[in-house]
């Protein structure tokens, strides 16, 4: 989401605020600012430096923070040289340090103004070539820095060239180790504090280095982990889908943010955003976003999309990353961008709001684009520039480099800072740095040293244009407010107008003050409550500009309204949005948000909160209205002519439509039905070309609204003139009169426009019905539902028809329209998806939705014939319907049974399919299909019993081990690895000869390699006739009452085995085998 300040090139085109300001100098000697907080104390007495300068601001005042600095941090500042680079961090925790040439001087910020002994150590920094910054350097402790003694708190220094130097102990600072860093000759640029006492170290080309201290105080170093994620072991290809990406070897980090107290480091570099989650021991780098093109491309957008040569100027700009901070709205990230072509070339700073996200988009962004924009020098001078944001909850921001402090906010949330420059220019001056120390933002100022930047008291949260415009329509002196007994309901609207503006004004307090005595809360009169606060909301969108001239005539009363200063109808309609901001916050916070119950609108009653919402969401789409105004004013300036003249509103010569019809934003959805009676017309009196751009157009500014703020009441506004209708009609229009005569590319368009509208009307419904969960709506409710089934169907269905499944499927899924995805589904043949809806959509019982639809339209083979996956859900739904359940039973059996006979890969899957597929047979009562599965479970018996060893021998797992022939189960058996065969061992692997086909294997071949082993085995272990394996083979197959003769090969065929050619002339051999068959073959006759 963008929010530029102003149009889309206000950020580059705002003139400069009239009126002086004097800038921080040392004109008054001595000079202190009382306090207005207790964190924000003057200096009990004077310092070396000569005061603090008096400063002119609007909204601001700056105050000095703390007490004196330590002696030894004026001293350095004293004996420093001119080309000595000074910096300075402030810390959160109180800790301040600052560097001058190679030495640190670490002290502990007193927020007291009466200067006491404090914690202050100057410590001498390793030799380097480069010059140092306070960035280099970081302190921890074991405890937590704000409260932690001395003793507790470490820090480490890293040279620019890797050279680290680290104090266990700052109470003992002549006590340190060293250690050089590899990072490859790359300079270091941030040292950052993470859990267990350790350090994160980056370089510029984005090396991380954690550094943890032993026990004796010694560095040891080791490279942080990379992409060890939850989505770290994807492929490249799937991982830009998520913005995941290798680290590039031109890699330049700009910034590291740390944030100790919940474990996470962020990285800012010229490949996008990363992030790792830190604990004690180790890190893991759980997202990497690649956002450098987005934001890149959301700045441009914010900044130079007016401009008529935009496709050319976007080819040219530059974007540099400047600083990055932690708010709960996102990371913010401190930007500039500049185009050379301009002239004049100036440097753009923006704030980007990044939330986080595993994709990164521009629905996540918010660009503000800040009114500080000074002549572009240099990269390297815009690196100077640094941002400070005091409160992550608070969208207030300050941005500063050597010479200024500018104000300005995040543009992520409601509220901020007005924008201000305030300079740091009296000779001799420079801030060298800053921070934030007790909720405020503090910075270092040479001449004045450690200061504050406070908003003064005055400073409304109103626009300028609105603060004396309000004070004018209360009528009251704000110092003197009435008594209230019994007022009447146009005074009490005055008065919570004045509540209002002393809200604004930072006075909380007195606001609640007035509206507890105006509305008490244990009072009665809910509904003058209401009614006061819709008539305060509606003079505030539909109030007149009466410093315009040309309305002067117009304006009913000069002090009953707002009167917008604002001259612009764009400013005047931003501004009313503003100031909706701050009386919907102003609401909230005195609780009268909470009191609110209902008002009659529209002859029907409906809640006063809604009612203010709808007041936000048609000022939203006045603005976008407007936008696109000056884009298509034939079209839009006919669409106003007819919505005045329906209203029977006059328009005075000096005004012109759209002054007299923005003007009053409460009626702007009067237009939308205007602009579809131009667009008919259009289409029976013009050319095709001419009436296809008029629907385009159409389609385009009723679907704008949507993209600026979620239209909940808009798109839910039914009724003659409802958006809801409007969109029905224009629905129906598309399909009938236009789409049919449309050539490919029109209707490409015209598909993707109605798919927005579409998108825009069914989102209302389901807010409408969220809306409506909740005690004594429930008729209402249902009564809903049905109708937005029914229309849902009734949008979605035609779409269908015209073949336009991939913005059906989008609309379907989205809105959960199960009958239209099965339809899809069907007309598509594609069964994979179903199986991916039943898993997408089973807490919404998508499965029993298929069924249904499969029995009602007569398709039980279908629903007989669903994947394994889903026969228990089927099984279940059976349940129901006797008659089909037994076919179900049969059916699993033999699915069973087939996929079980497909597998080919995995003995464990095989082993499972077929005990599944036999249960399911016994249970069907099935006992004759029980007799192949038994084969098969007998064959895979001979897999399952393998010997462990020889398992582990092989490196097979019986968990995840293949599916094995017969001929590799056979060589396993008689393998010399499987050390520990028996004669057990050899029959199995004759008895696995019989799965063996006859025209394809030599079985007599195997019979004699079977019992070449086993002799050989036998001869290899001191051959025993009584004890010899082929003995024992023999002997197993006599007593099971198998026939020798079908597996005993010919003796004289055996000894010609080459592996008996070793065993041939041993002694006794050939006469022991022969003896051996005799034998066997006698005991078996």
């Amino acid at each position: 989401m963008f929010t530029p300040r102003g149009t889309p090139s206000s950020g580059r085109r705002q003139a400069p605020r009239t009126g002086g300001r004097k800038s921080v100098s040392a004109a008054q000697p001595g000079l202190l600012f009382s306090p207005r907080r207790s964190a924000v104390t003057a200096r009990s007495t004077p310092t070396r430096v000569q005061g603090h300068a008096a400063l002119d601001s609007h909204h601001f005042d700056i105050q000095t923070f703390g007490s004196s600095l330590p002696v030894k941090v004026m001293e350095a500042l004293t004996m420093a040289d001119v080309d000595d680079q000074i910096s300075v961090k402030v810390e959160a925790s109180g800790w301040a340090w600052m560097v001058c040439g190679e030495q640190l001087i670490i002290w502990k910020v007193s927020q007291t103004s009466v200067a006491k002994l404090s914690v202050c150590k100057d410590l001498q920094l390793p030799s380097s070539e480069f010059a140092y910054s306070a960035d280099l350097i970081s302190i921890t402790s074991s405890r937590p820095l704000d409260s932690a003694p001395i003793q507790s708190v470490s820090a480490l220094a890293v040279s620019p060239d890797g050279s680290a130097r680290f104090w266990p102990s700052l109470a003992h600072d002549g006590t340190y180790t060293e250690t050089s860093l590899d990072f490859a000759g790359n300079v270091c640029n941030y040292v950052a504090a993470v859990k267990g006492g350790s350090f994160i170290v980056s370089s510029y080309r984005g090396h991380l280095l954690r550094l943890t201290p032993d026990s004796s105080g010694k560095l040891q170093q080791r490279p942080v982990q990379q992409g060890q994620g939850m989505l770290s072991g994807i492929g490249r290809r799937v991982s830009s889908l998520f913005g995941i990406r290798g680290q590039p070897a031109d890699i330049t980090v700009s910034t590291v943010c740390s944030l100790e107290e919940t474990g996470c480091l962020y990285s800012l570099s010229s490949c996008g955003l990363s992030k790792w989650e830190v604990d004690e021991n180790s890190e893991t780098q759980v997202l990497s976003w690649s956002t450098n093109q987005i934001i890149t491309d959301s700045i441009t957008d914010a900044i130079w999309d007016s401009e008529s040569n935009y496709s050319e100027i976007k080819k040219g700009v530059n974007v540099s990353y400047l600083d990055m901070q932690y708010s709960k709205a996102g990371l913010v990230v401190l930007a500039a961008a500049w185009h050379p072509g301009d002239t004049p070339c100036v440097a753009y700073f923006c704030l980007v709001t990044l939330a986080e996200s595993i994709a990164p988009s521009p629905d996540l962004l918010t660009v503000e684009v800040t009114k500080y924009n000074p002549p572009f020098q240099s990269e390297e001078e815009l690196q100077k520039t640094r941002v400070v944001l005091p409160e992550p909850s608070s969208p207030a921001a300050y941005l500063y480099n050597e010479e200024l402090v500018f104000t300005c906010s995040t543009g992520a949330g409601r509220g901020g800072l007005a924008e201000e420059k305030i300079s740091f220019s009296s000779p001799g001056d420079r801030i060298r740095g800053g921070g934030v120390c007790a909720g405020l933002p503090v910075f270092f100022s040479q001449n004045s040293g450690l200061v504050a930047v406070l908003a003064r008291e005055s400073a409304s949260l109103l626009p300028e244009t609105m603060e004396d415009s309000l004070c004018t329509s209360v009528g009251t002196p704000l110092e003197t407010p009435p008594k209230i007994d019994s007022v009447a309901q146009e005074d009490k609207t005055k008065l919570l107008k004045q509540a209002f503006l002393q809200f604004c004004r930072h006075d909380l307090v007195g606001a609640q003050s007035m509206v507890d005595e105006l509305f008490p809360s244990d009072g009665e009169g809910s509904a003058e409550l209401d009614a006061v606060v819709t008539q305060i909301d509606l003079d505030l969108v539909d109030d007149y500009p009466a410093c315009d001239p040309r309305w002067a005539e117009s304006v009913p009363d000069e002090g009953a309204g707002f009167t917008l200063t604002s001259l612009i109808l764009l400013h005047q309609l931003e501004d009313k949005m503003k100031a909706h901001r701050c009386l919907m916050d102003f609401l909230l916070q005195t609780g009268l948000l909470d009191r609110l119950a209902s008002t009659m609108v529209r002859m029907s009653p409906m809640a006063t909160r809604l009612l203010l919402c709808e007041h936000a969401e048609k000022l939203s789409a006045a603005i976008v209205l407007k936008n696109h105004h000056a884009k298509h004013p034939e079209l839009v300036n006919t669409a106003i002519l007819s919505a005045l003249k329906k209203s029977n509103t006059d328009i005075l010569t000096n005004l012109t439509p759209a002054d007299v019809f923005f003007r009053e934003v409460s009626q702007i959805s009067s237009i939308f039905e205007c602009l579809l009676d131009e667009e008919e017309k259009a289409l029976k009196e013009h050319s095709d070309a001419a009436r296809w751009a008029e629907v385009v157009t159409v389609n385009t500014i009723a679907s704008l609204h949507q993209y600026e703020h979620h239209s909940f009441f808009l798109s839910a506004s039914g009724g003659a003139g409802g958006v809801r209708t409007v969109i029905t009609r224009q629905h129906e229009l598309i399909l009938r009169v236009a789409y049919p005569h449309a050539d490919v590319e029109l209707r490409g368009m015209l598909s993707e426009q109605l798919v927005a509208l579409l998108d825009s009307l069914l989102s209302g419904y389901v807010a409408q019905l969220t809306s409506l969960r909740r005690a004594g709506q429930q008729e209402r409710y249902v009564t809903l539902e049905n109708e937005y089934t029914q229309k849902r169907s009734e949008l979605l269905a035609p779409l269908l028809e015209l073949g336009q499944h991939q913005w059906v499927a989008a609309l379907a899924e989205k809105y959960c329209d199960f009958d239209i995805l099965v339809q899809l589904c069907e007309r598509t043949e594609n069964q994979s998806r179903l199986q991916q809806y039943m898993v997408k959509f089973a807490d919404q019982n998508f499965a029993d939705f298929l069924f249904r639809w499969y029995m009602e339209k007569g398709k039980r083979g279908k629903l007989l014939s669903q994947p394994i996956a889903t026969h228990q859900q089927l099984a279940s739904f059976l349940q129901a319907h006797d008659h089909l359940s037994w076919l179900h039973d049969i059916h699993a059996h033999r699915t069973l049974y087939s996929q079980a006979n497909m597998e080919t890969r995995y003995f464990s899957k095989k082993k499972t399919l077929l005990a599944l597929s036999k249960l399911t047979a016994l249970a069907s009562d099935m006992p004759e299909a029980v007799h192949h599965i038994v084969e098969q479970e007998r064959f895979q018996l001979h897999q399952e019993t393998l010997p462990k060893q020889l398992l582990d021998e092989k490196q097979l797992n019986p968990d995840s081990m293949p599916l094995l022939s017969p001929r590799n189960l056979i060589n396993l058996y008689i393998c010399d690895e499987n050390r520990g065969a028996n004669e057990y061992d050899f029959k199995k692997a004759l008895d696995l000869l019989e799965y063996l086909e006859e025209d394809r294997v030599d079985l007599d071949a195997l019979k004699r390699e079977i019992f070449s082993k086993a002799l050989k085995k036998d001869w290899k272990e001191s051959y025993n006739a009584k004890s010899a394996y082929s003995a024992r083979v023999c002997f197993v197959f006599v007593h099971t009452g198998v026939s020798l003769q079908s597996y005993l090969p010919d003796v004289k065929d055996l000894l010609q085995e080459d592996e008996l050619e070793s065993l041939k002339s041993k002694p006794y051999f050939e006469f022991l085998l022969r003896a051996n068959y005799e034998h066997y073959q006698k005991a078996q006759i």
